[in-house]
């Protein structure tokens, strides 16, 4: 019988081109922060990106010698639901203001009740005006 985590924590891990370009997207924009950073760690470099009390994180690498692959298709999705909905609308300024604009989903079910940016490597976030529930 296998024992569920009761809690586990989830990292989202891929690799990037531009370091300064994903700060500037999921730091600068979307407002996570930057929780840690490592160099030259078995020829990688990272980033970990996230919020201090959340139970995910991001982690962006890149590889010593290698270029990072864009995102294969528009279904690569992060997607963040937030009810409240003017803590979605400042969201959606703050995408605005640093130049970022929505770009039409791939499957419209998420266009209904949300909006879809895209990342600098090609990966999607949406940004959804709802509870999550199953």
């Amino acid at each position: 019988m296998n024992t569920p985590l009761s809690h586990p924590v989830l990292r989202v891990a891929r690799s990037c081109q531009d370091f300064d370009a994903i700060k500037r997207f999921y730091c600068e924009a979307l407002g996570f922060e930057l929780l840690g950073a490592f160099e030259g760690h078995n020829g990688f470099d990272g980033l970990i990106i996230g919020h201090p009390q959340a139970p995910y994180h991001l982690e962006f690498t890149i590889e010593h010698g290698a270029i990072a692959p864009k995102a294969p298709d528009h279904e690569g999705l992060l997607v963040f639901y937030l009810p409240d909905s003017q803590e979605w609308q400042k969201r959606l300024d703050r995408m605005a203001m640093m130049g970022y604009e929505p770009v039409p989903s791939n499957n419209d079910y998420w266009d209904v009740s949300g909006k879809t940016y895209q990342d600098p490597d090609g990966y999607r976030v949406v940004l959804q005006n709802r509870a999550w529930s199953t």
